[in-house]
């Protein structure tokens, strides 16, 4: 039974004084009750834009549709008036947004956001509101909150906020479920419980979902019906497994064949010690009372060794919270730590910050955010050649510009960009000036911490090689810290599995990947879909 038709949609944005932009052109397709369709396509292919439409949640008038129709329940959504519409949002159809953070208002608490549609579309009292939600926190499991319904979304993790989208969401029990990248921030063991949430809550209600992602893993796990989107048009649609199989379109098997892949450079097991650490520990003080005394510690690390070889890749893996980060901090003396930590034969452990300056430009670091990460107020060419203000002030601003420009052809990127804000490029691109800035000053040693975690498949694809290419060229050593173990996988010559703070599992790739000893490393390999895992890891789940 057809739920949505999607018919010829175009979706134009008109902006003053700048040319027409069209994001969406001429798309067909249908949404079938208690079936899944799924989105697939790299940012900017107009997956959202579309989602949002079939809502009518576009910043109108700015946008426009010049063409097309959705029907829904045999109305036309396009030009429906806002009584008509108030009726279908959260009510029969509800979405899921990206970010759970952003989407949830920070000052209402759980119980008011979850029961806000119950308000609007059921009217129901106050006492059967409570009723409702508790029901829907069960149903999403988080029985846990059931006695915390004043908790703020701050209060929360990453996965229970998106727990509680989802119990919003389904308030109402609606025909449709739009869930527009529902894991994109997400460990891959919680993703995986949320996208089986998605799958038992679909089957229990019959209800339909569209599914907006740029992971194929997902769409391959999820999906009965797939449309690829490329530059605002489907280029290709059928069932999951038939495109996934055998697809036509260029554009489509070009995504298919994205994922990361191969092995880092080959490297010397006795080539020299870079890098040693000795039971690293970083505890973080829990203060209470009126006198803020210390009665406890966040033991975020606790008690890592570790040794890193020249151009060799120590990949870092674990759950959020696990202490990835702030060990890769430590590392690099930008946290206060214990124990011993020795980089390049000089030990490190107590230098002031004075005495760790000239080090710094062997030690950088690459963050997870290349927006956030990037000064919006500097040119290109002012971001990358920061460091040689500070570590080389001998240069001259001719040597500089050459500098950047030889490190940005290194990179891939045109060095007549230089004079370009950041603003103006893509994530990839940005991810590429993040990295350029870090090389320019020939480190011995990187740490990247999740650099490829915000970018579409092919573009993770992209800068791991150009990762592996730089590690050959320059003899470099990484620490690349992740949850996405397939990156892991293709940059790393060993593998340090982290929860709660300390190793749960250390060995070489393919000992952690093709036989793993801990259930924990385990769990992790099986939540990250990997099809080629070895049935020893990875146990096959009994069919019901």
């Amino acid at each position: 039974m057809t739920l949505l038709t999607v018919k010829d949609l175009s979706v134009t944005f008109r902006v003053p004084d700048q040319q027409p932009v069209e994001a969406v052109k001429k798309v067909s397709f249908t949404v079938e009750k208690g079936k899944t369709t799924a989105l697939v396509g790299e940012s900017g292919s107009g997956k959202s834009v579309t989602a949002l439409s079939i809502l009518q949640l576009l910043p109108y008038p700015m946008a426009s549709h010049p063409s097309g129709e959705i029907v829904f329940d045999g109305q036309n959504v396009i030009g429906a008036s806002k009584s008509v519409l108030r009726g279908i949002r959260g009510n029969r159809i509800s979405m899921i947004f990206q970010e759970p953070m952003t989407a949830l208002n920070p000052l209402h608490t759980i119980e008011r956001q979850i029961a806000e549609p119950l308000f609007l579309h059921k009217k129901l009292s106050e006492t059967a509101a409570r009723a409702r939600v508790q029901e829907l926190l069960e149903m999403v499991g988080l029985s846990q909150l059931k006695t915390r319904l004043g908790a703020f979304p701050h209060e929360l993790s990453g996965g229970q906020r998106q727990r509680v989208m989802i119990a919003m969401a389904l308030a109402n029990e609606p025909d449709i479920l739009i869930a527009d990248e529902p894991t994109t921030a997400l460990d891959v063991t919680v993703q995986l419980q949320i996208l089986e949430l998605l799958q038992k809550l679909q089957k229990e209600l019959d209800m339909a979902i569209l599914l907006i992602t740029h992971d194929l893993n997902v769409v391959r796990k999820m999906s009965d019906h797939v449309c690829v989107m490329n530059r605002g048009e489907i280029v290709e649609q059928g069932e999951t497994k038939t495109v996934f199989e055998t697809p036509e379109h260029a554009y489509t098997k070009a995504l298919l064949s994205a994922e990361p892949k191969g092995a880092p450079p080959s490297v010397n097991d006795n080539a020299r010690v870079l890098l040693t650490a000795e039971d690293v520990k970083v505890y973080f003080p829990i203060k209470k009372g009126v006198m803020r005394r210390t009665v406890d510690y966040v033991r975020a690390v606790d008690g890592i060794d570790m040794v890193l070889r020249e151009g060799q890749t120590l990949g870092i893996v674990g759950e959020s919270g696990s202490g990835k980060s702030t060990l890769g901090f430590a590392i690099l003396r930008l946290l206060q730590a214990q124990g011993k930590i020795s980089f390049n034969g000089q030990d490190v452990t107590h230098l002031s910050q004075k005495e760790m300056r000239p080090l710094r430009a062997d030690m950088q670091l690459v963050f997870q955010d290349p927006y956030g990460a990037l000064s919006p107020r500097l040119s290109v060419r002012g971001i990358i050649e920061e460091g040689l203000l500070v570590h080389q002030k001998n240069l001259s601003q001719k040597e500089r510009d050459e500098r950047v420009v030889d490190i940005l052809k290194e990179v891939g990127l045109d060095p007549e960009t230089r004079f370009r804000y950041p603003h103006e490029f893509s994530g990839g691109q940005r991810q590429r000036i993040a990295i350029a800035r870090a090389m320019i000053l020939n480190p011995k040693l990187v740490v990247l911490d999740e650099p490829t975690s915000a970018l579409d498949m092919s573009v993770q694809a992209q800068i791991v090689e150009l990762l592996r290419d730089l590690q050959k060229r320059h003899n470099l050593s990484y620490i690349f810290i992740s949850h996405d173990l397939k990156v892991v996988r293709a940059m790393s010559h060993h593998v340090l599995v982290m929860q709660h703070g300390k190793i749960v599992e250390i060995g070489s790739r393919e000992q952690i990947f093709e036989n793993p000893e801990t259930d924990y490393t385990k769990e992790l390999l099986q939540a990250a879909f990997f099809t080629d895992a070895p049935k020893t890891a990875v146990p096959k789940k009994k069919k019901k």
